[in-house]
């Protein structure tokens, strides 16, 4: 299990109304009624987990209290939107058991690439339901739910279908892209993974487009985050040469390839609102609000940005979050810190709740996005 969890990138205390939590909390009901989210682990609320093996403690100890298939202390971005919007979180369309799909679905897993790749999850954390798998389980779902919904002949046998005219209606959200990158860095030289950027847009692309001609109108799409930063990268430089590492301390070369990743991605979605008139294609800059906090990390209320609250990652020895490994010839366990509210990183890959919030309150409102459009508007475009 170390493997999969150093390789699912998601890029895979109490509630804390201090980070203006109440912020988020605080939109007028608007008329989204559902949300379909595709993506990573940065998203997954619960589909790699129901397809492979269940989040281990303390994976959930924040919010849910036990693991909720979220590779976090508590909530991710995703459910921060669907607080936002008045909506219950999403249920994973992977996890059948007690899931209500009226207010929509997620199909997200963590380890997911927006191109398909030569690796597998068991070896190298690697989803198996990439991109254009995630889009056709949407087709999938949209045709046998309607189908299971004109069939219904008490109202009771629909409470937990969506309504088939909400589809039109839904918003659709994205992350995903991050784990492209991280395959890249461990199979192509940095020339070769440039070179393939415009190939991972254009099936990305494809994936917004497939969509479309199901019905979807409204699209929140966020781009990639610093994956430099990420302190699974960072923790194990030393000595680096200079110009390796930024002012901030993230992986200069990394990030570097994920904003040329975002520049193209947002050219090409702003080319795609042309070519789907009645689209509402909201291009959302995630990178700049989570490197916007790492590079002010205490100023915002945050340890430095590069401790990581669960598991123990120190000179040569790396026990991932909710496992045990040998420290100094002794087996401990990798578990979490006092105060989970204060870290940015939960577990060297993955954001903590804290930070999930944080980020979310400089998304929502649109100053970040393109056009700014906050989300509660985002269908208005349609």
């Amino acid at each position: 299990m170390e493997v999969l969890r150093v390789l699912t990138v998601g890029i895979l205390v109490s509630w804390v109304p201090s980070i203006v939590g109440e912020e988020v909390m605080a939109s007028t009901l608007g008329d989204i009624p559902a949300i379909y989210n595709f993506g990573d682990s940065n998203s997954d609320t619960g589909g790699i987990a129901a397809a492979f093996y269940p989040m281990e403690a303390p994976c959930g100890e924040t919010f849910f209290g036990k693991p909720a298939g979220r590779g976090c202390d508590g909530r991710l971005i995703i459910d921060f939107v669907a607080e936002h919007l008045k909506l219950p979180y999403l249920g994973a369309y992977l996890n059948s058991i007690g899931t209500n799909f009226r207010h929509g679905a997620n199909f997200a897993t963590g380890g997911a690439t927006i191109r398909r790749q030569n690796e597998s999850w068991f070896e190298n954390g690697v989803s198996p339901f990439p991109l254009d798998i995630q889009t056709e389980h949407f087709h999938q779902f949209k045709e046998r739910t309607t189908d299971l919904y004109n069939q219904a002949k008490k109202p009771s046998e629909r409470s937990n279908l969506p309504r088939p005219e909400d589809f039109s209606k839904a918003l659709y959200t994205f992350d995903i892209g991050q784990n492209d990158i991280a395959v890249g860095f461990r199979k192509m030289s940095d020339e070769e993974l440039r070179a393939a950027i415009r190939d991972i847009v254009d099936k990305f692309t494809a994936a917004v487009q497939y969509l479309y001609q199901e019905g979807a109108r409204a699209f929140w799409i966020h781009n990639t985050g610093p994956i430099g930063c990420l302190p699974v990268y960072t923790v194990s430089v030393r000595n680096p040469t200079p110009g390796y590492l930024d002012e901030h301390g993230c992986v200069k070369g990394q990030n570097d390839i994920a904003m040329e990743f975002n520049g193209q991605l947002k050219d090409r979605m702003i080319q795609l609102r042309a070519e789907l008139p009645e689209a509402a294609i909201i291009y959302v800059d995630v990178y700049a609000a989570k490197y916007g906090l790492i590079s002010n990390a205490k100023k915002q209320g945050f340890e430095e940005a590069f401790k990581i609250c669960c598991g123990i990652h120190e000179n040569d020895t790396s026990i991932w979050c909710g496992n045990k490994g040998m420290r100094n010839g002794t087996e401990v366990f990798g578990g979490s810190c006092a105060r989970p509210s204060t870290y940015i990183s939960w577990d060297g890959v993955h954001y903590s709740q804290a930070a999930n919030l944080w980020v979310a309150n400089q998304i929502l409102n649109g100053s970040l996005s393109n056009p700014q459009v906050p989300i509660t508007q985002a269908s208005l475009g349609c």
